[in-house]
């Protein structure tokens, strides 16, 4: 890995682990870091709309009682005094909860939802709700409460999602750390476009007691950051025991990992690995672009990894699973909002609730069969391979007017969601996988490489991920970029563009 970097001028700009460091020596004060978060808030967010919902009372209360704490000399938590962005999938008292959904405009809880309140406990700090797509639905974070965030690298470009606001909220510095979650890359994809950390975790790593298909686990919770250190130090805290998410295994108390484990990864040797890589799984549609950025990514990386091959494992009926169980989990959840207040509900809920109708029984039990297949077919793979590498996400980021792409280097593609195939191929088989930053595409949009390990090996594959990284660090042509804070700062409001709170 890299030495030490130099430490940023402006504490917004630090990770979570240096930010962590300099508090517990004395050498930030939690309130300087919160006030450089919101000050980077208050500066930007007019141009990309990623934190719509803010508290900064609590934020400010919280950053004194952290100070407090350090000069007390007592312990402290993993997290202690770092800001964090909230997605607006997860309660934060004081603020609405609206999933994006004009129904629940005016939903305020009345306290933290688990993985927030795990998280606080930890010392970190809640200071705002990022955008989301209406329910989580599609990788365009945009809905008609909030309106449209945009990518920080070209604010006419989406931001993917549905943790989108997320995403941009720790490119742009507004917190070290955020919340995500993850059923078709939504954690992956806006990472990928927007130069930051998303990790997708196995199933039951992160308890998701909330999860409505309990045993059906499409969807997880996980973290964002700027590095793969800060998110597998956020994932140390949320990775806990969780009785009521059917898999998270616990025993006596104890998960069968060991969450600490997560915050400090052990080194791994990137030449003894075998490492398969593949453009499309054999079926995703991606775009000519992704294709020439993820050769020349694995053509600069090639000579620090060990035995690099391309193939992939065998993904066929991946579209059919990945759509019927998706249907039949919004038909579930959403199917009463559709019915009784279909002016509420967007476009992409609509159609994924009227596609679950459209299946039958026969259809749903034949998905399930075909899950079970696929999932032995991949670990028969993995077998053979210690981690896959792919690009993250089919495209490069698209204009935010358009909801979803409709055609890919003029292909058409079948469903809102079918550019997000790079991402449910490993939803499906139950994977960890991240994305992490690496160069820019043609278009000189951020590009993110997609890492996939064992299942349930997580901290071996954040391990890896760490390694690539520091390697990308090194290399000029991938070596990640911000974006250009000036120009956020100079850019007029989105909120005056044409489209920004509608779905035309």
């Amino acid at each position: 890995m890299t030495g030490q970097t130099p430490t940023p001028a402006d504490p917004a700009d630090l990770s979570a682990l240096e930010a962590r460091r300099l508090i517990a020596r004395r050498r930030l004060s939690p309130v300087e870091l919160a006030e450089a978060c919101i000050a980077r808030v208050e500066t930007l967010d007019h141009a990309v709309n990623a934190m719509p919902a803010r508290d900064f009372d609590r934020l400010r209360d919280g950053a004194k009682a952290a100070e407090a704490a350090v000069a007390a000399g007592g312990p402290l938590g993993a997290l202690h005094g770092l800001p964090l962005a909230v997605k607006d999938m997860e309660d934060m008292a004081g603020l609405p909860t609206t999933f994006g959904s004009p129904a629940y405009r005016d939903n305020l809880p009345e306290a933290d939802g688990a993985p927030v309140a795990e998280l606080a406990a930890a010392g970190a700090l809640p200071m705002g709700k990022t955008n989301v797509p209406e329910w989580s639905a599609g990788a365009n974070s945009r809905n008609l409460v909030y309106g449209t965030t945009a990518n920080p690298h070209d604010v006419t470009k989406t931001c993917a999602g549905s943790s989108g606001g997320s995403a941009v909220a720790l490119a742009c510095g507004y917190a070290p750390l955020a919340t995500g979650s993850d059923m078709g890359g939504s954690l992956r994809n806006p990472a990928a476009h927007c130069g930051v950390v998303g990790f997708r975790p196995s199933p039951g790593v992160v308890p998701g007691e909330a999860r409505a298909t309990a045993l059906l686990p499409l969807s997880t919770s996980g973290p964002m950051a700027r590095s793969v250190a800060d998110a597998g130090l956020m994932l140390s805290v949320m990775s806990r025991p969780g009785r009521d998410d059917p898999f998270s295994v616990e025993v006596e108390g104890r998960t069968a990992w060991d969450p600490a484990g997560f915050a400090a990864l052990p080194r791994v040797d990137l030449s003894g690995l075998r490492i398969a890589a593949t453009e499309d799984f054999g079926f995703a549609p991606t775009e000519s672009t992704v294709r020439d950025q993820f050769r020349n990514a694995m053509g600069q990386l090639g000579p620090f990894l060990g035995r690099v091959e391309e193939t992939a494992p065998d993904c066929r009926d991946a579209d059919r699973i990945f759509g019927v169980l998706r249907g039949i989990s919004f038909l579930g959840i959403h199917a009463e909002l559709l019915d009784r207040a279909p002016h509420h509900v967007g476009p992409n809920v609509r159609d994924n609730v009227l596609e679950g109708r459209s299946y039958s029984g026969e259809d749903v039990a034949r998905a399930l069969i075909a899950q079970g297949e696929y999932h032995r077919r991949w670990q028969a793979f993995f077998g053979d391979w210690d981690i896959l590498v792919s690009p993250a996400i089919t495209v490069s980021p698209r204009p935010w007017r358009e909801l979803y792409p409709a055609q890919i280097d003029g292909q058409p593609t079948k469903t809102y969601f079918h550019w997000l195939a790079l991402a449910y191929a490993t939803t499906i088989a139950g994977h960890p996988s991240i994305s992490i930053p690496c160069g820019r595409d043609a278009k000189g949009m951020p590009f993110g490489l997609q890492l996939v390990g064992r299942r349930h090996d997580d901290r071996r594959l954040l391990a890896v991920a760490a390694e690539i990284e520091a390697v990308i660090a090194g290399l000029p042509d991938l070596a990640p970029r911000g974006p250009d804070l000036a120009m956020l700062a100079a850019a007029p409001p989105i909120a005056e563009a044409e489209g920004f709170l509608s779905f035309d």
